[in-house]
């Protein structure tokens, strides 16, 4: 064992940098966090200074175990994660785990925004330690998250749906692509026409060029209508055209920055339509590096960053390269200097080859092809950000359509054309990004793209025809993922480590969808947004959430204390949470409701669903303590309860529905049919307690358990308490699945509600059954995964399934039907069978295929089928 160990996040990384420090060094991997607050709880002590229970993360024990083995060997432990706020806290918890069992080892944080050689060595060399001010900023950022989530998304499972969830900086997210989604819902296109004419000179050269309508009597030409236009157009006839002014002027356009890792997910999405998280994860294995002639070399700088920063060693080789490849002339006098946002960290570099000479052709045959585009991408953004700028020349010609006697109205047309005079940067990053400054309307854009010929003041043109366009003003363009990540940034939400994964949760979450490039919020992104803004406006307001980032980056700088940061914040919202939990209760109802309940002497049992436990008495009891402690009112909803749950002891103590209803706290109508399970469901949940259940079957990682379920619900309504409509269809289920079993069924299906048409014989799918009886040899189970595949279990399922149901689905028959041509060698007179029904024997490779659809055992589509 080497006397130094090394730890750093990712295998790949571990084995660049083992290369890289050689025999005397042990690189091992921490796979991302080792520690983080428990998955089950809040997890966050708010009492006592909102101090965080950090537990190993779930399946990484064995791992931390392996490292504290190696580091207790070692002299010297260096913490190598990533160098931003996460990769500062692992190393800290690393520390924190390991330093207990290697007492005597020394702990060394070290620090790098390349995996090259020489930027490896240099940070061994110099080793620091772990700046708490950093692991405090993002402990702040992950206990914020949590207080968020775990409090906001109870509120989302009553009022919007089971399940949903809320976080701080996610639902603003969400929110800026609801508010834009509402704003194209709402919008009112407006007709506009544009009207142009199609000319030439009368010389040669006599391209035609196209010239629009400008102005009308000197002021902005604004057509609104066909008939406006065509007044125009009846106006204009007969005018002849000149040339009454030409002007050109040179515009020299500055080149962009490197790149930082908002404006690369901007870039990879408009040119490539590449999501954000794939480029993040591209940029991370050129980072990490990448097999080059037998060395692993990383090929760009750290990818999360904010800043502009270029060391000097690399403007230095830059500038150096333009100058042997394009020129001296394209060299600036001294480096382009950008200035990165406030805030940003400095310390951290722009986004850039690690080796400028290592040019995309250069690594092409060895880089897959969404490698090579963002390798390509960011290379030519830092060489094109230490050039010239782009010169262009920009002509405009003004013309005008010349009023014939006793017409007073002038009219000036406008054409203008560009051409790139000194390609400057452009000549590293291409000519697709030309813009114009003058440029704000698509049309003006699409007339600087033509070409003028020669032209002079008074020269008069041949009109070949006067065009008009009928156009609408245009909604507001939905967020693509790259659009949405300069959105946030423009507003300051979010950080360079978090726009990838704020868009992967949205759609995790299934709160937006992607059509084409663009960010569409599902119904219930809506719905969530809705109750969020319309509950919680203030914690997802945009500035608010803008200001919070701007708080942590004060943490990081050391100007301000986390845990008073946290405080100031909690105690804000605490009372927005209140206000979302809606209105408190009327006092005398509540009263009302508690005096009523009060004559229950039997309480039912507790109930246990899942892993949590369900008690009347105790919801009672704490709705007793909550009005003596005074801290916050009895909401609607814990009234509502209050009031079902006196309506469940209607037997118990009779007339309590008549109190309730009497006391205002539900009106009759509800309160008589309030959790009362109907006769029919209990008719059928006594006939499935007699019934023999299979036995219980797993998928994936599910346990279906027939009686289990059976006996739950049985429990529920021995409580008074109805099924949910979802629970009443599986009962149904259930019964017809079981019917067999149960006796007189066809004569009582139809009193129950199960009255189906009936269902015509499924000839096919019988005798492609039968056909399998004589197959004896079975291929051997496979195993994809926790799946089991198997042939034989797949069609005992499917016969099973038939007996009940009679029929079988078509994608069940269309397996069925692989799986018969597939053992057609063991089943006598298939020929015939082949003919009747389309049976197809397979080849090799189709065989292996239809195998491999073939093995469902109690899989997806027999389960699908039940």
């Amino acid at each position: 064992m080497a006397k130094n160990l090394v730890i750093v996040e990712s295998p790949a990384k571990a084995k660049t940098i083992g290369k890289i420090l050689g025999a005397d060094f042990s690189v091992m991997s921490s796979m991302g966090h080792v520690m983080d607050l428990p998955l089950k709880k809040l997890g966050v002590d708010i009492k006592n200074g909102f101090k965080p229970e950090l537990v190993v993360v779930k399946g990484r024990k064995e791992l931390v175990d392996g490292l504290k083995r190696a580091a207790v060997a070692c002299e010297s432990v260096y913490l190598a994660p990533d160098p931003d706020r996460e990769g500062e806290a692992i190393a800290w918890h690393l520390q924190s785990l390991l330093k207990k069992a290697a007492k005597k080892a020394t702990f060394h944080r070290v620090s790098y925004n390349e995996i090259t050689p020489k930027a490896v060595r240099e940070a061994f060399d110099h080793p620091t330690q772990v700046d708490m001010k950093r692991v405090y900023a993002q402990q702040a950022r992950r206990i914020l998250d949590r207080i968020v989530g775990y409090k906001v998304s109870p509120l989302l499972w009553t009022r919007v749906r089971s399940g949903s969830s809320a976080g701080r900086v996610q639902s603003v997210a969400l929110r800026l692509i609801c508010e834009r989604e509402m704003q194209i819902i709402g919008f009112v296109p407006q007709e506009y026409w544009l009207l142009t004419a199609e000319v030439r000179k009368l010389v040669d050269p006599k391209d035609p060029f196209v010239v629009r309508l400008a102005q009308v009597d000197g002021k902005k030409a604004d057509v609104k209508s066909k008939e406006e236009a065509d007044r125009i157009l009846a106006d204009l006839e007969g005018r002849p055209l000149n040339v009454s002014k030409l002007s050109t002027r040179e515009v020299s356009r500055k080149a962009p920055p490197p790149f930082i890792t908002s404006s690369m997910q901007q870039a990879m999405s408009s040119r490539f339509g590449m999501a954000a998280a794939v480029t993040m994860r591209v940029a991370q294995k050129l980072y990490e590096g990448v097999d080059i002639g037998g060395e692993t070399i990383g090929l760009i700088t750290y990818m999360r960053t904010d800043s502009f920063s270029v060391s000097k060693d690399a403007l230095g080789a830059c500038r150096e390269y333009i100058a042997k490849d394009f020129g001296h002339q394209y060299v600036p006098e001294t480096p382009n200097l950008y200035r990165s946002r406030s805030g940003a960290q400095e310390a951290h570099e722009a986004i850039r080859p690690t080796d400028v000479n290592r040019t995309p052709a250069s690594v092409g045959n060895i880089l897959s092809p969404a490698e090579l585009k963002v390798y390509r991408s960011i290379w030519e953004r830092f060489v094109g950000s230490q050039m010239k700028p782009a010169v262009m020349k920009q002509t405009t010609a003004e013309v005008v359509a010349v009023p014939p006697a006793g017409r007073l109205t002038t009219y000036m047309f406008r054409a203008s054309s560009s051409e790139v005079v000194f390609a400057g940067y452009m000549q590293a990053t291409g000519f697709q990004d030309i813009k114009v400054e003058e440029k704000n309307e698509k049309e003006e854009a699409e007339e600087l793209q033509q070409r003028l010929p020669p032209l002079s003041e008074g020269e008069p043109l041949e009109r070949l025809k006067w065009l008009s366009d009928r156009k609408e003003t245009q909604p507001p363009a939905r967020f693509s993922e790259g659009s949405l990540v300069r959105e946030l940034e423009l507003n300051g939400v979010g950080r360079p480590s978090t726009y990838a994964q704020i868009i992967s949760t949205l759609n995790y979450r299934r709160y937006v969808t992607r059509e084409k490039r663009s960010l569409v919020p599902t119904k219930l992104g809506m719905d969530v947004n809705a109750f969020l803004v319309g509950h919680l406006s203030e914690l997802f307001d945009v500035q608010f959430t803008a200001r919070m980032e701007e708080d942590l980056d004060k943490v990081e700088e050391g100007h301000n204390d986390w845990t008073k940061m946290i405080e100031d914040f909690y105690g804000k919202f605490v009372q927005w949470l209140e206000k979302a939990k809606g209105p408190p209760a009327d006092a005398g109802k509540v009263q009302a409701a508690l005096d009523i309940l009060g004559q229950v002497r039997n309480w039912a049992p507790e109930v246990k669903h899942g892993r949590r436990t369900y008690s009347d008495e105790k919801f009672v009891g704490s709705i007793h303590d909550q009005i003596k402690k005074a801290e916050r009112a009895v909401s609607e909803r814990q009234l509502l309860a209050l009031a079902k749950i006196a309506c469940r002891y209607e037997e118990n103590v009779p007339g309590m529905r008549q109190m309730v209803v009497n006391a205002g706290l539900m009106d009759a109508a509800t309160a008589a049919i309030e959790d009362k399970p109907d006769e029919k469901t209990l008719r059928k949940l006594d006939l499935l307690s007699k019934v023999q259940c299979d036995e219980p079957s797993q998928q994936g990682k599910k346990v279906f358990n027939d009686r289990k379920f059976m006996d739950s619900l049985v429990r529920r309504t021995t409580e008074g308490r109805d099924l949910s409509p979802a629970q009443k269809q599986q009962v149904d289920r259930l019964v017809l699945k079981y019917s067999s079993q149960i006796e007189g069924f066809e004569a009582m299906k139809g009193e129950l509600g199960l009255d189906m048409p009936p269902v015509q014989e499924d000839q096919e799918s019988a005798e492609l059954l039968t056909l399998m009886t004589h197959v004896t040899k079975w291929r051997p189970e496979s195993k994809r995964g926790t799946r089991v595949f198997s042939d034989k279990s797949f069609c005992e399922s499917l016969k099973t399934q038939f007996e009940r149901k009679r029929v079988l689905s078509p994608k069940q028959k269309i397996v069925l039907k692989k799986i018969v041509a597939a053992y057609h060698g063991q089943i006598p007179g298939f020929d015939e069978m082949a003919s009747k029904y389309a049976l197809k024997i397979p080849g090799k490779r189709a065989a292996h295929e239809s195998a491999e659809d073939g093995h469902a055992g109690k899989a997806p589509l027999a389960a699908a089928g039940e």
